[in-house]
């Protein structure tokens, strides 16, 4: 972590002098220990700004290239603008003092409490702020209220970042990325599958494959997760079916989280990420204006050493594909089309029976809107002319 270190004038001379140099060490051991642990990194696009603020916006994929046979003109192609979000800088400040009776009884165990406390709070600050950020879009709100500031946290369609209608900018169904269906391995794939079929603003499919599960620290939610992919056989039968979700998700779990959701009647919420859409195209964008800065002075009227702490960042949701809830109240269920579909879907939802038995179904308003009885039928009869 980088600090910026100022002294005020004559610092140097004074009783304090000694143990400028021993308190910055605490504070960037500290800030570099914390800064390890953080799992911010994995969860926003981490960037710097030198900007009062910044317009995020995206561009919509092209139509691609087209056939035009022998000597064929050139068709002209094109990209729209997408969803713009600005994110402007907040200050935070904070400070510490040590007083001249410290110094001169030589309290060296005391002078380190409190450095490292100090940073301590600065990390953990940001730690907090931003399991807000979450714990806010996973309660479906579109501002947070933190430390008597208000924060949007909106994606950039004006929406709350969890939503089962998230519009379109040019073409295509609206489309969700909130589910209520509680973690099982069997959600796991349907949620996974979901985001594979997201869309982009101008109705293209996208490279979104979700690689991380972050889930706040709950015993039985972890263990469902736990026990879902921490074995390379099936998790639900004795048989010996290969588990294709073994080995194949980093999960997080963050404690921060627990304050910022409801967790009482046995919710248990759970998120999925594609770690890589969101470093590539900013679906959670974090900044640093400035980064931390630490002066120390001497308080005229008390004699003591002042540190003081000042940066300035902001965090916020931009595009909201590169993420996924589920076991929240309100969202698409996950298996609701299986359900509805009668006798054309077998009882563990699986497989098209009546037509046919081998035709995997996916089972899930993948695009916002339920499948056609009629549409999967025409499915299955499709694959028994093919002669499967």
């Amino acid at each position: 972590m980088k600090i910026t270190f100022s002294e005020g004038s004559g610092l140097n001379d004074s009783v304090y002098g000694k143990c400028q140099a021993p308190i910055r060490m605490f504070l960037e051991q500290r800030g570099e220990q914390f800064e390890q642990q953080s799992v911010l990194k994995d969860l926003f696009l981490m960037g710097k700004s030198e900007n009062y603020g910044d317009l995020m916006t995206t561009m919509t994929a092209m139509s691609g290239f087209e056939p035009v046979g022998e000597n064929g003109a050139y068709p002209l192609d094109g990209m729209q603008e997408g969803y713009q979000k600005l994110l402007v800088y907040d200050t935070w400040k904070d400070s510490f003092s040590i007083s001249a009776e410290m110094m001169e009884d030589s309290k060296v165990l005391d002078m380190k409490k409190q450095p490292a406390a100090f940073m301590t709070s600065y990390n953990r600050t940001r730690e907090l702020f931003g399991a807000a950020l979450y714990g806010g879009a996973i309660s479906g709100q579109k501002k947070i209220l933190y430390k008597g500031r208000e924060f949007d946290i909106t994606s950039a369609d004006g929406v709350t970042m969890f939503h089962t209608q998230h519009p379109a900018k040019v073409s295509g169904e609206a489309q969700s990325n909130k589910f209520n269906d509680a973690f099982s391995v069997d959600a796991l794939g349907k949620m996974e599958t979901a985001m594979h079929l997201f869309r982009g603003d101008n109705d293209e499919i996208l490279d979104v494959a979700p690689d991380t599960i972050l889930i706040p620290e709950v015993a039985g939610l972890k263990n469902k997760v736990f026990a879902a992919i921490g074995a390379d056989k099936e998790p639900t039968t004795a048989n010996n079916a290969f588990n294709y979700q073994y080995g194949r998700w980093t999960v997080i779990v963050w404690s921060y989280l627990n304050q910022f959701v409801d967790l009482s009647e046995g919710n248990a919420p759970w998120i999925l990420l594609d770690s890589k859409y969101n470093q590539t195209y900013g679906g959670a964008v974090w900044n640093d204006r400035v980064q931390l800065a630490v002066r120390s002075t001497v308080d005229e009227n008390t004699d003591a050493n002042v540190w003081r702490g000042r940066s300035r960042f902001n965090a916020t949701f931009n595009d909201w594909r590169f993420a996924a809830v589920g076991g929240i109240t309100g969202g698409d269920e996950l298996f609701k089309a299986a359900e509805d579909c009668g006798s054309i879907i077998s009882p563990d939802k699986t497989f098209i029976t009546d037509k046919t038995s081998v035709c995997a179904f996916s089972g899930h308003r993948l695009l916002g809107q339920d499948f056609d009885r009629a549409l999967l039928e025409r499915m299955a009869e499709g694959i028994m002319k093919r002669g499967y």
